[in-house]
């Protein structure tokens, strides 16, 4: 069938040497943190606007999101194209380390701006948004696992699944806190609340039990969904922001519901798929039929033997 021969000549494609950087699950690591870290600096520019960058340690994190992903991209050339390991394991840990600190350090400022002052529940609520500079560390944490476990592990890959985890778990905490602001004026505002919700009591049980392919297939259409709520989430926001009265759209976009913050959900089921993928030879196969995300990995691995678990 035409079809076959196009998969046969498309396997055959990817497993040329050209391409043998395609499968690396580091390289896609390295790659979702470089992604995420300049993402970021859109998005310090617009929530820290606010205030109009009031104090001048509000610019950390727009200056270190401009600078690192600049850093990490010279550095994954030089280890995937140049062959450098020393820069990458050395660099890399120290943006890794920077990041974690940007977070930890942008935890504290936001609790500082009224939690700790009154120190209430609607205080927090009500605050800076105190679980969102997080993000920094769990991408300095992403950094500095890709450098000390051992890649193509399933310790390595539950790793990913792990900081995936961490991450929809901040989407339920900050989903909830940021929509009480308002008292779930609509009802579709609980919806990334319980899809978050959904997504952390899947990832978790690879973690925690022994799974088969069959199980990730279950996740991969939960994850499927979580995109889904994400993509439909920008659209709510967008639209709320049109009909909010503002001088410019900017103005809107700023002072309104943040755009960006729904998109959070398809870009935590990149990093889960990522896991996800390199958990798979790992796993056995289902006695009652075969994983439809493990035929594909055994498709694109034709050379490994994935049927044995570990």
């Amino acid at each position: 069938m035409l079809t076959n021969k196009v998969l046969r000549r498309l396997q055959r494609i990817l497993a040329g040497p050209r391409l043998n950087w395609i499968p690396d699950p580091q390289l896609w690591a390295e790659l979702f943190v470089t992604a995420n870290l300049a993402i970021l600096a859109a998005d310090i520019y617009i929530a820290h606007s606010v205030n109009h960058f009031q104090k001048a340690a509000e610019y950390i994190p727009l200056y270190f999101s401009i600078g690192a992903p600049l850093v990490l991209a010279l550095i994954i050339g030089l280890r995937w194209m140049g062959h450098f390991e020393a820069p990458w394991r050395d660099v890399g840990s120290m943006v890794g380390w920077l990041s974690v600190l940007v977070g930890l350090g942008g935890v504290l400022y936001h609790l500082e701006s009224r939690f700790f002052l009154d120190r209430t529940l609607k205080s927090l609520t009500y605050a800076a948004p105190f679980a969102a500079p997080l993000a920094y560390t769990g991408l300095g944490f992403l950094l500095l696992m890709n450098r000390m476990v051992e890649a193509r592990s399933a310790e390595w890959a539950r790793w990913v699944i792990f900081l995936a985890l961490g991450g929809f778990f901040g989407n339920f905490v900050l989903s909830l806190t940021d929509h009480a602001s308002n008292g779930f004026f609509a009802k579709t505002e609980w919806i990334p609340v319980i899809s978050s919700a959904l997504a952390t009591g899947f990832l978790v049980v690879p973690l925690v039990l022994t799974v088969t392919r069959r199980f990730m297939d279950i996740c991969l259409i939960v994850m499927f969904t979580q995109a889904f709520v994400g993509v439909l989430g920008f659209w709510f926001h967008i639209q709320a922001n049109l009909v909010e009265p503002g001088h410019s759209l900017f103005d809107r976009l700023v002072n309104g519901a943040p755009p960006m913050a729904p998109l959070l959900f398809p870009n935590l089921v990149g990093l889960a798929l990522i896991g996800m993928w390199a958990l798979l030879p790992h796993l056995e196969e289902a006695t009652s039929g075969r994983s439809w995300l493990g035929a594909t990995y055994d498709w694109a691995h034709p050379e490994e033997n994935s049927g044995t678990a570990v």
